[in-house]
């Protein structure tokens, strides 16, 4: 004990007192930790003790916009061709006639038929009849099939989309024909300036494009800016109302502009400067494509160019490091033809036909039938190669 009367003043004394004292090997030392307390509280991470609900919203973290699919108008199919006017009738005098003259040469148009065949998209889906089950309970998905139908109904839509926006150089083979190759030139857009692999990428539906082997554009090239040299430019107000000319003098009406979203930032960039802003226009897609509506309560509200609705979509293919792609289109002749349109099927367990999949579960496919119909191709335009 420290002190003549035993008092325990210090915590060497307490020590003293309960475990004893004394010198040499035996004698106990304090070593700092032997009257600390045990440190082992219940925190929200300790096993067993916390769960999170996750609840049976699924929050989608995707943008799976197809409004390229949504602009065009559906119209149904019927035949599986047309016949265009390729070039003017040719005169060999101007048409007047002397008095008594005889009658000039007679002339006549070019005429050319075109022909294609629907093509069909499938995507499918398919559930453990475990994994429904399971879905319903505790803190599952809930209706793993109506969750499962409403996403992939929207995957399907963006697929048809990227098929529809995908570039030039990529062959459609069984997939449907994109707008860039429908609003393609071959006269301007060539393998020398790396626009295409080959002047063949080009080739659409029975149609051979070869502009540039023909030495001129052709019936069968749309209006393309793709600057002088096959480098990218600065996108210029010029630009765009050079596209519009090209257009108006070959006798299309742009009914919508298609680009990027950074195109469209940009655009609207050039013209702040200017104070000229574009007009607002509440406008929506059906199957006649995109139409102004009156009202607050139908549409949507775009930007707009030359009275022009500007559309845009993350799909529309751009040059590495450059802007987006425009496509002025003229809907009255560019439209996609429905065979069969967007149907959803479904079989097995869940509605009474486990044999047509032969397993215990459910599978599900959403199937589009159809192709990209393109009957004017002077009525569109394209401006591609943009710097950023």
């Amino acid at each position: 004990m420290s002190g003549s009367r035993g008092y325990i003043r210090t915590i060497e004394d307490m020590e003293r007192l309960y475990y004893g004292a004394g010198a040499g090997s035996n004698a106990w030392a304090y070593s700092g930790t032997d009257l600390l307390k045990a440190d082992s509280p219940l925190v929200s991470s300790t096993t067993g003790t916390y769960q999170a609900i996750f609840g049976r919203k699924v929050w989608s973290q995707l943008n799976q916009e197809f409004n390229a699919f949504s602009i065009l108008p559906k119209k149904p199919w019927e035949k599986s061709g047309w016949r265009v006017v390729t070039d003017k009738p040719s005169f060999t005098k101007g048409g007047g006639l002397p008095e008594n003259g005889t009658l000039p040469e007679t002339s006549k148009p070019t005429f050319a038929e075109v022909s294609t065949k629907p093509k069909t998209v499938a995507h499918t889906f398919d559930l453990s009849e475990t994994a429904m089950f399971l879905a319903d309970k505790d803190d599952g998905l809930g209706d793993a099939r109506a969750v499962m139908k409403m996403e992939m109904a929207k995957s399907h839509a963006e697929s048809i989309n990227q098929m529809l926006l995908a570039d030039l150089d990529t062959p459609a083979g069984n997939d449907f024909e994109s707008l860039d190759r429908a609003l393609s030139s071959s006269f301007v857009e060539t393998a020398s300036f790396g626009d295409v692999s080959a002047i063949s990428d080009h080739n659409q539906y029975n149609i051979t494009r070869n502009g540039a082997g023909a030495g001129s554009r052709q019936w069968y090239d749309s209006n393309v800016d793709a600057g002088s040299t096959g480098t990218e430019r600065a996108l210029t107000l010029n630009i765009l109302d050079g596209m519009f000319r090209s257009i108006w003098e070959r006798g299309g009406q742009p009914k919508v502009i298609l680009t990027g979203y950074d195109t469209l930032e940009k655009i609207q960039q050039l013209l702040q400067p200017q104070q000229r802003f574009t007009e607002m226009k509440r406008v929506v897609p059906g199957v006649n494509g995109v139409k102004g509506v009156p009202g607050m309560e139908a549409g949507f509200v775009v930007a707009t160019y030359n009275g022009v609705p500007l559309i845009p979509s993350k799909d529309v293919h751009a040059e590495s490091g450059g802007l987006s792609r425009l496509y002025f289109i003229d809907s009255d002749y560019t439209y996609f033809c429905t065979a069969k349109p967007t149907l959803y099927h479904e079989s097995g367990i869940e509605t009474g036909d486990p044999f047509g999949i032969n397993r215990l579960g459910q599978m599900g496919m959403f199937h589009t039938m159809g192709e990209l119909w393109q009957l004017f191709y002077g009525a569109h335009g394209k401006v591609r190669d943009l710097s950023a």
